[in-house]
This record gives C-alpha cells, structure tokens and sequence, in this order.
C-alpha cells in the first residue's frame, strides 16, 4: 500500500500552508495543464483518485458533473475535503480499493500516481472501471524529475546560478526517497515508455500528452517558474478505453 505521508502532522500542515497561499506549481502550472484535457463534465459519473483537499471534485461538480467519488489514503485531507454532500468520498489506497466494471465515465487524479508501487495493475483495475469511450486523465512527476537517485534539484555555481537539471539513473525504475518539507517521502520512478506503453496494453488510447509551462500570472508571482521551459516539473496524459465489442 502507498505511504500515507499526508496524515504525517508536520508535512500535512506544511502542505496545507503551501495550498493556502495559492502560489504554487500546482495553481500556475499543473491544474490549468490538467483542467484542459478534461472532456466536457455534463452528466459525467466521476472518480477523482487522490483527491487530497476535494479541490478537483469541486472543479467537477460546478462543471455539471452527475456524480463524483473523491478517493484518497488521508483522513486529514478528508477531513478538509468533506464541505459538499453532493460529493461522495471514501477513505482508503487506489492500489486497494474496488468499483464495478464499467462503472465511470471518468478517472482523473492529480499527481498522485508516482506514490503507487505497481503502476501497471493500477492503471489495468482502471481500465476496467471506465466505460468504453470513457476517459482516464492523470498528472504525475515527469520522469526527468524524479529518475536521479542521489540529486532531486538543480546543479548550481558557487554563485548559486542554476546550470543544469541532473538526469541520471533514467533506465533504473522503481523507488525514490526525497526530502520534501519532511525527509522520507516515497516517490517512484518510471519511464516514458513504461507510463505509455502500459496504458496502450489496457485498451486505452492516448489522445494527448501535456508537459506545462507556467501561465503568465504564474511568471509574474512566481518568477522562477520560467525554468520549466528547461525542464518540465509535470507530465499530464489524456487517453480513452477503447470500444470493446460485447462490454
């Protein structure tokens, strides 16, 4: 099962503090990214995997969503998501939880994919619970970023001007441990190819791959964002279950 760092007291109040203040990669870059690959919501039976502060469902019920389920391992991001009764959220891992075949219109999680150990019998029970033609849309870490094993941030001189973004240990797939507001926070690495491939061998087509940028308000209140044009922090994937015949 995933690691439950955000009921951690210490890195749950760092993050919350972080989302509050509204200046961040996620409002500038990642959520914009992510909202403009989503279909159009009307009458969509959703399940939003990894739903944290209930943020996204929110995005989809004010969208016209018919039905959205939020799912996510913290009970302290549950505790702020839970304002809407309109909205049905369940405790609990993504790599554990069960749903009908064929049950969504739906699935979309925000960054919360590189925290799942086996990405490809996730992305196989996802497949599953998608009607055909539904639509599966996730952001995750891009692979540049999370694949070095000893450095997770940019080569800089001694005058501390960013030189480099280091890529190494690509090939080496699997777990990464990373200091992010706390020491110990568990990541996994994959490659391009693996995160693609496996969708393609669960009926799932792709039908577009965004690696963001920032918004121009994202530049102005956040000027080191203008390094993604160097190295992108997020990629974000859109791709539908193929028609199968009989389903």
């Amino acid at each position: 099962m995933q690691q439950n760092i955000y009921d951690n007291p210490e890195f749950f109040q760092m993050y919350k503090n972080l989302r509050e203040s509204r200046i961040t990669y996620n409002d500038f870059i990642e959520q914009p990214a992510i909202r403009g690959l989503l279909p159009d919501l009307q009458d969509l039976n959703v399940l939003d995997l990894g739903c944290g502060f209930g943020e996204m469902a929110n995005y989809m019920i004010d969208n016209k969503a018919s039905q959205v389920t939020g799912v996510d391992i913290s009970e302290k991001m549950l505790a702020m998501a839970r304002k809407r009764p309109e909205i049905r959220y369940i405790q609990g891992s993504m790599e554990e939880i069960e749903f009908n075949r064929n049950e969504f219109d739906l699935v979309v999680s925000s960054l919360a994919f590189h925290y799942v150990e086996d990405y490809k019998t996730l992305i196989r029970r996802i497949s599953e619970w998608i009607k055909s033609n539904g639509y599966l849309v996730f952001s995750t870490e891009h692979p540049v970023v999370l694949s070095n094993k000893i450095q997770s941030g940019w080569v800089k001189d001694s005058d501390q001007n960013i030189l480099h973004w280091p890529i190494d240990n690509y090939g080496e797939e699997g777990l990464r441990s990373q200091f992010w507001g706390i020491d110990g926070v568990i990541k996994y690495h994959r490659k391009l190819s693996t995160l693609l491939n496996t969708l393609i061998q669960n009926g799932l087509t792709i039908e577009g791959i965004v690696e963001p940028e920032s918004s121009l308000e994202g530049l102005e209140k956040m000027p080191k964002l203008i390094n993604e044009r160097r190295r992108p922090s997020f990629l974000i994937i859109k791709a539908r279950k193929t028609v199968i015949s009989g389903q």
